[in-house]
């Protein structure tokens, strides 16, 4: 790793890239202390430790605690991540997405364009929302979260998160095209990472009071580094099927007649299934919050409950076929891997080919499936039976660990095209071979 980062230093134009990265999720860190104006921040920060189980805590999560102190980052970059979603989501149901999608660079440019003005509109309704609901916000001591409530502070609030939402966008988008690595990605890792010293630190505290021994601790240790070697164990892993391409005469010379694969990853669906999961759950402690009537009912599905976990583990598993099947067509790859002359051996193309490919992935989306809800289900395992004082595990780990591979195969494929052994040297992270 070390002599990685020292032949990465040598190369001028990687070695900008790295400076640019980190100069501008420097600069995204610098925003999120800057608080906007009118809020009362110790109001608004004891209010949210007791929501940390509402929609309020899981959006906290995502955008570093930029929501905890209503800083001008507070939307962070979750509007943008939501209009991506659902756009991905509409071509489907919207052939001029769909069409849009398949168009090349051009296309992308086109939906990159209409996701920048969906954002602004998606911002400006979530800033309007959380402008009139800080204004009845108030803190367990009876503190009003705001100091001047009325149309003044609505309109400022609003311009201000809407803006600080562009910002932050912008700051994705520069990364990804000067920088190193995705972007949008990357900020939403910076927002997360950003908890773990005061994590750190919580748990020293802990173990030097006794409220945790040392052999819990080394354990504790133990685990996080297995989870995060299976977690990088899996979202490398593929099922590779053998494509063979028939040969073909043009003139004198003779095409085809190679063999290939068709990669299929084993978590196809990403961190999208727990994101999806997560927000539906959040929703009855968040309404539980104002409405006294739905607060009892709330209680039955709180994190840390058997009901809870039962109903997260079920949406997880519907939400990785959901999200597998509107991305990935099989009838489409059936359909250009025989416009190319290719084909599975032993299945015949077309209708079969494509019933082939279908029933493999469904296969291993349910072992993908299995995966991501064993690592979402773990904080709550930790916290509530072995009293871990931090959120280990879950979307966010997923997140943490899937961006690193990522920024790592981009930095290693730099180095490789400078004839450099590799940025993890002989133990660099796998290529994404068959497991």
């Amino acid at each position: 790793m070390l002599e990685g980062f020292s032949g990465a230093s040598r190369i001028p134009e990687l070695r900008r890239r790295l400076i640019f990265t980190a100069l501008a999720l420097a600069v995204y860190r610098l925003g999120v202390a800057v608080p906007t104006p009118g809020i009362d921040g110790q109001a608004l920060a004891s209010f949210f430790d007791a929501a940390s189980g509402t929609l309020f805590g899981w959006a906290n999560l995502f955008s570093g605690g930029a929501l905890e102190h209503f800083s001008i980052f507070a939307l962070g970059i979750m509007p943008y991540i939501s209009v991506a979603i659902i756009l991905d989501l509409l071509k489907v149901a919207w052939p001029y997405l769909d069409e849009l999608y398949k168009e090349g660079e051009a296309g992308r440019r086109k939906i990159t364009q209409m996701t920048r003005y969906f954002t602004v509109a998606l911002s400006f309704v979530q800033g309007t929302m959380i402008a009139y609901g800080l204004q009845s916000m108030r803190a367990p001591s009876g503190a009003p979260v705001v100091y001047s409530p009325g149309i003044s502070f609505i309109l400022l609030t609003v311009i201000t998160v809407t803006a600080g939402a562009m910002f932050v966008m912008w700051i994705g988008e520069q990364i990804t095209e000067r920088g190193i690595g995705n972007g949008i990605s990357l900020v939403i890792m910076a927002g997360i990472v950003a908890r773990l010293p005061s994590a750190l630190s919580t748990t020293v505290q802990f173990v030097r009071e006794g409220l945790m021994s040392p052999f819990l601790l080394i354990f504790i240790v133990v685990l996080a580094a297995s989870v995060i070697y299976g977690i990088v164990y899996i979202e490398t892993a593929q099922r590779r099927i053998p494509i063979q391409y028939a040969r073909r005469m043009q003139g004198r010379r003779v095409y085809g007649g190679q063999s290939s694969h068709l990669p299929l990853k084993i978590n196809a669906s990403g961190v999208i299934p727990p994101i999806f999961a997560s927000s539906l759950l959040v929703f009855p402690a968040t309404i539980g919050a104002f409405v006294p009537a739905v607060k009892d009912y709330a209680a039955y599905i709180t994190p840390g409950g058997l009901i809870y976990d039962v109903i997260y583990v079920g949406l997880i598993v519907f939400f990785c076929y959901f999200y597998t099947a509107v991305t990935f067509n099989p009838v489409d790859v059936s359909d250009n891997l025989r416009k190319y002359g290719g084909f599975i051996p032993g299945i015949r193309p077309g209708r079969y080919t494509a019933d082939y490919i279908d029933r493999v992935l469904t296969r291993i989306t349910l072992g993908g499936a299995i995966y991501v809800s064993a690592v979402c289900v773990l904080p709550t395992i930790l916290m509530t039976r072995l009293n871990v004082p931090f959120y280990f595990g879950g979307t966010a780990l997923l997140i943490v660990v899937g961006v690193a591979i990522d920024t790592i195969a981009q930095i290693n494929t730099h180095l490789l095209t400078r004839n450099y052994e590799g940025f993890m040297g002989r133990g660099r992270v796998p290529s994404r071979g068959n497991r």
